[in-house]
């Protein structure tokens, strides 16, 4: 698949499509000035970035189609054609528009971006799937200890995009992580909708809201193994779930667990990263009409290299 990245200048993004292109991974489109791309690669002796598309957002000969495709798609926000060239130019901007023309097949970005700037142009041209209101990340949790979730993997989700979704969006964030489970990490769901409540055990209207999000999440999707309100201890560890839970085939067995809010799921996921040293792999962004992915902008070079496969994962699957 064709990933493109719009931060082709930046050290860790060479170095990782220099690996990428090497293990085959994806055909690699990197956005920048071509003599700084080469330099960079020169200066760590990478020597796979030849062989990947090398794109000056400054000087594309696509440039006027892509201008005359924004101002079409957003015309009813007024943008005129001086606006659409100027925006243009900028990576970020050019690579979404890669993908709305179908030039690309995925993006990742973020090493040198804010979440903010990376999602801004995703959400202005390529919007999300249809059926879908709500954007959210997923991350894959890779523990050491290989007895909580599947083998040692957990899906975590929403950790990156939503701060407080209603229960008809929490209900959507459940679907959508259940199917990139499926489709990234390659194993059958099985959701926890997380609280500080398990089944009664505290009544307050953010209890409600995940009991309710369980019951819309059902009905969205009722071939899917899904329960809640849990406690996080009841979610995953089989004695407690079988205590505080009896009769739940997911209380002590989940192997996805969404949270309620953007709070909690950041939180839990930098915790469980640093102090059970496990592996955070993504954000993995759910809901968009094409695979966009943001990455830390303190991500190592195998993040970017774990999310770009990731992407083209996604992008094959749809």
């Amino acid at each position: 698949m064709r990933i493109v990245l719009p931060e082709g200048t930046e050290e860790r993004t060479l170095q990782a499509a220099d690996i990428l292109i090497k293990e085959k991974i994806a055909h690699i489109i990197l956005l920048g000035n071509p003599e700084e791309i080469l330099s960079g690669a020169g200066k760590f002796n990478l020597s796979n970035i030849e062989k990947a598309t090398i794109i000056d957002p400054r000087n594309h000969p696509d440039i006027d189609r892509y201008v005359d495709m924004m101002v079409e798609l957003r015309k009813h926000k007024g943008l005129t054609h001086e606006e659409a060239g100027k925006l243009i130019r900028d990576p970020l901007y050019l690579a979404t528009l890669m993908i709305k023309a179908g030039d690309a097949d995925g993006e990742v970005a973020g090493a040198m971006n804010s979440t903010g700037d990376v999602l801004r142009p995703a959400f202005q041209f390529v919007k999300t799937r249809p059926g879908i209101s709500v954007v959210s990340g997923a991350f894959i949790m890779i523990l050491n200890d290989r007895e909580y979730g599947e083998d040692g993997v957990l899906v975590f989700a929403d950790c990156a995009v939503h701060p407080d979704p209603t229960e008809s969006e929490l209900a959507e964030i459940a679907v959508a992580t259940a199917g990139t489970t499926r489709a990234i990490a390659g194993f059958e769901p099985r959701v926890a909708m997380l609280s500080f409540s398990t089944k009664g055990s505290a009544s307050h209207p953010m209890v409600d809201k995940v009991i309710n999000a369980t019951r819309i999440a059902r009905e969205m999707a009722p071939d899917l193994q899904i329960d809640g309100e849990l406690q996080a201890d009841a979610a995953i560890v089989e004695k407690i779930g079988q205590s505080k839970a009896p009769g739940s085939s997911i209380a002590g067995n989940a192997n996805v667990l969404v949270f309620p809010t953007l709070e909690c799921g950041n939180i839990a996921y930098k915790l469980v990263q640093r102090l059970a040293r496990a592996e955070a792999v993504g954000p993995v962004l759910q809901g968009m009409a094409a695979p966009i992915n943001d990455l830390s902008r303190g991500c190592s070079v195998s993040d970017i290299v774990n999310l770009v496969a990731i992407t083209a994962t996604q992008a094959s699957d749809k």
